[in-house]
């Protein structure tokens, strides 16, 4: 029968349902900026924990290795070496995942700073182009510093503490007689240059290729720990960053 349509008829006539429709009143936009903000907020402090887990693992080296090589004679200078070499290794890992936090540690920055900022204190009209960084990053996400940049932060805020811990006790370790195994005496005594470039030997390589490596390697670190733009626009407001 013409009037007679089955269910299989009726269903295909059903239309799907098109993208979900953008708010329109003041309530709904609310609704819809606080749940985005708790959103990135809640993917940044994943990002921190982190950038937080790789400084945790960088100091238990550090200090695991520097009992290693410093609660005996016997242990070779070239732990600390060692421990250096990993604590670059975290370093570089650590500026990656900074380079994910900063972004979403921006989006959220731009909010509290252009919109809940000027809800609870409001100095004048909001600009109408205040979302327009988010709205960017959101069709086209794209890191907003360099890799050197990510590391030359961490390394800054961090890791050179650790770098120069380990340099003084590899300096301690190669240059006190009482940190040698092929002395005997009991009294402390500072060894002559000569020893010390003896010392630094890293089995077939001689000590002072060892020490130009060391010099060279931290002069870098020290140059990058200082080297750090301090005009990103985050970093131009206040102090509280990472």
């Amino acid at each position: 029968m013409p009037g007679d349509m089955s269910p299989l008829s009726h269903s295909a006539e059903v239309k799907p349902t098109g993208s979900p429709a953008l708010p329109v009143t003041s309530m709904e936009t609310i609704n819809t900026m606080v749940h985005y903000y708790r959103g990135e907020l809640g993917r940044m402090a994943g990002w921190r924990n982190r950038i937080d887990q790789t400084s945790n693992w960088a100091i238990t080296v550090v200090a695991a290795l520097l009992s290693v090589s410093l609660s005996t004679p016997t242990s070779h200078h070239g732990v600390l070496l060692f421990a250096m070499l990993l604590v670059t290794l975290l370093l570089m890992i650590e500026a990656r995942r900074y380079r994910f936090f900063d972004v979403y540690r921006a989006r959220v920055r731009q909010l509290e700073r252009f919109y809940f900022a000027e809800i609870l204190n409001p100095r004048g009209q909001l600009a109408l182009d205040w979302a327009a960084p988010i709205a960017k990053s959101l069709r086209k996400p794209e890191f907003l510093i360099s890799y050197r940049d990510a590391a030359c932060r961490r390394l800054r805020r961090n890791y050179c503490w650790m770098y120069l811990i380990l340099l003084l006790a590899w300096a301690l370790k190669i240059s006190s007689s009482t940190m040698q195994s092929q002395t005997g005496s009991s009294k402390d005594i500072a060894l002559a240059f000569e020893h010390v470039v003896a010392k630094a030997a890293l089995g077939p390589i001689p000590g002072g290729f060892v020490l130009c490596f060391l010099a060279i390697f931290y002069a870098a670190i020290a140059y990058f720990s200082l080297k750090v733009d301090m005009s990103d626009t985050e970093l131009a407001h206040g102090s509280v960053h990472v």
